[in-house]
């Protein structure tokens, strides 16, 4: 990753330029460093104020899409009791170490490389049941313990709300900027605004809002009906000053995608935007 090393810091592992200020100003930093196996130019948050709103499909419609333009791309599922990432793409099995203990990532048939607790389980359908400090350690590992060799972006698929492991990974991973997954009903304000109000907090930027189940387009007429109701994103995005990067339908062709694990195989039309403001990060 590009960036200096802060006074203090154990390794070369680099801060965003928010964070080095903060070190600057002898704020105390938390940041784990990467591994020597790691090298990651840029850590992207995709997160969320409330659950059910589709952040772990965002997440990987992301990745997918940057995939495709022909960049180097991770997911870290740090939604530790609710994992679903490898599922979308097809990935089962489970991860390896390596002669040094170093946790090996499992990568897609595409070459996206992913970690998750499901990769790390003798039976992916047994229930997570571990306390916060525990969760939070899990995913400190999968920054600190995890062969992710050379990527242009990491995605980290968090969990809803603004809990222990958003503040674990804001904390502990430099994140260079989160993307905020929404729905359409009227209290979007609300639930971007709490997220959001995390990032800053953090001292981490928000990049912009995606919202999901935007409308649903009829197979036979074409017409977009609001499922849940007209859209309050771009009022919600302007009291804010973010951009919206992107509208997504409720599609019942990329959720069947998902659950048979060819997710990758599915376009991402409706993300372009976002992966522009990614690329000129």
């Amino acid at each position: 990753m590009a960036g200096s090393q802060c006074e203090g810091c154990e390794s070369a592992s680099s801060c965003t330029a928010q964070q080095r200020e903060n070190c600057e100003k002898g704020k105390e930093s938390f940041l784990e460093p990467a591994n020597k196996y790691s090298k990651i130019k840029k850590v992207i948050g995709v997160v969320s104020g409330k659950g059910g709103v589709g952040k772990s499909f965002v997440t990987a419609s992301l990745a997918a899409a940057m995939k495709k333009s022909g960049l180097k791309v991770g997911i870290m599922d740090a939604d530790i009791t609710g994992p679903s990432i490898p599922k979308m793409f097809g990935v089962t099995g489970e991860a390896y170490g390596n002669e040094e203990n170093m946790i090996l990532p499992v990568e897609t048939k595409e070459g996206i490389k992913l970690m998750s607790i499901n990769l790390l389980m003798d039976n992916p359908q047994d229930p997570v049941i571990w306390r916060g400090p525990v969760i939070g350690g899990a995913v400190r590992q999968f920054w600190t313990d995890v062969v992710w060799g050379e990527l242009d972006y990491l995605f980290v698929d968090m969990p809803p709300g603004t809990g222990d492991v958003p503040l674990t990974v804001f904390q502990s991973l430099p994140v260079d900027g989160v993307v905020i997954v929404t729905s359409p009903q009227e209290l979007v304000r609300m639930i971007v605004k709490k997220a959001y109000k995390m990032a800053a907090m953090m001292d981490i930027p928000a990049l912009g809002i995606v919202e999901n189940f935007s409308y649903f387009k009829c197979p036979d007429c074409g017409k977009e009906i609001k499922l849940f109701g007209e859209s309050h994103v771009e009022e919600a995005a302007s009291e804010l000053d973010l951009p919206v990067l992107g509208k997504l339908p409720l599609d019942p062709q990329m959720a069947s995608a998902a659950d048979d694990g060819a997710f990758y195989e599915k376009e991402f039309p409706y993300l372009e935007k976002a992966v522009d403001a990614l690329k000129k990060l």
